[in-house]
């Protein structure tokens, strides 16, 4: 009943539940200062900071780029193979660091977890956030390579790119809820992680061919490949910055290769579609499994 006293009081929440990442929207300027924060405290004390966003993925190009294109020769096979390989290391770079520290968000700021009540999805979320910014300078080199190549941009190939980028994120964010709650509990769970990104960028198109996995795998093993989310993310990126810029000699060059087979995969925009609703499907599940475990997270931290 609402009387004279109670009108124009906020509504009372009952202390240690929140509305999960409903609430993140809300509390937007306390994800701002977690982000900013998050940035200082990796940078604390390092002389290049952001500049380590292009020396480690440049680093990490070279190494796959002399070990794969050049002496494994798949710069023969593979047209314009610097784009093509660069495009598949930004997008799995954005997801491991996304979703490696959405797993040890929670552990890390278990101080102010303790101390304050604050939406817990806000750690997962701001470490998104962080991934994205280191994000940025290298998609940046991939569009100048990409225009260095030819790369005249049209909308679908514009759109391609909005997808994969919306897979790994909702990818990313799910799985870094699920497993950043286990950890919570089971310190294990950021080991298990590590496996998982170490074998992410040879379960995806990152540096070799898709036909390559056609042409010597069962076709069971293939459509469970295909079923990867990050297998689609990593196809959409080749469409959006790779594909574009070949010219018909690199296309006629890479038929040949693999004896007629499309420089695609069929049904890419199907295979994307279905990898965004399976991504939207464990972010749900990873909200579920973090509400349930949420109420113990200060007291087990």
């Amino acid at each position: 009943m609402t009387t004279p006293a109670t009108v124009g009081r906020p509504e009372l929440k009952i202390p240690g539940h929140s509305k999960g990442l409903l609430d993140v929207f809300h509390d937007r300027f306390l994800l701002r200062l977690i982000v900013r924060k998050e940035l200082r405290v990796r940078y604390r004390g390092s002389i290049l900071g952001m500049v380590w966003s292009y020396v480690k993925p440049l680093t990490q190009f070279l190494v796959f780029f002399f070990a794969m294109g050049v002496f494994l020769k798949l710069r023969e096979t593979i047209p314009d193979y610097v784009v093509y390989l660069f495009a598949g290391i930004v997008t799995i770079n954005y997801f491991s660091e996304a979703f490696g520290n959405a797993t040890r968000c929670l552990v890390w700021n278990a101080p102010l977890i303790n101390k304050i009540f604050l939406p817990r999805e806000l750690f997962p979320v701001a470490s998104l956030w962080v991934a994205i910014i280191h994000f940025l300078p290298q998609f940046i080199v991939l569009l100048l390579a990409a225009l260095i190549s030819g790369w005249r941009p049209s909308f679908t190939e514009l759109l391609a790119g909005v997808l994969g980028f919306a897979i790994v994120s909702i990818l990313a964010l799910g799985l870094g809820l699920i497993f950043g709650a286990i950890n919570v509990f089971y310190r294990d769970a950021e080991n298990f992680v590590d496996l998982i990104l170490m074998v992410a960028t040879w379960c995806s198109p990152v540096l070799y061919s898709w036909q390559m996995v056609f042409t010597s795998t069962p076709r069971w093993l293939w459509y469970i490949y295909q079923a990867n989310p990050l297998t689609a993310a990593v196809e959409l990126f080749h469409h959006a910055f790779w594909y574009g810029a070949l010219n018909e000699a690199e296309v006629a060059t890479a038929l040949a290769a693999y004896d007629g087979l499309p420089i695609q995969p069929n049904h890419l925009w199907t295979v994307g579609l279905i990898a965004l609703l399976v991504s939207c499907g464990i972010l749900a599940i990873g909200q579920l499994v973090f509400r349930r475990l949420e109420g113990r997270f200060a007291q087990e931290l």
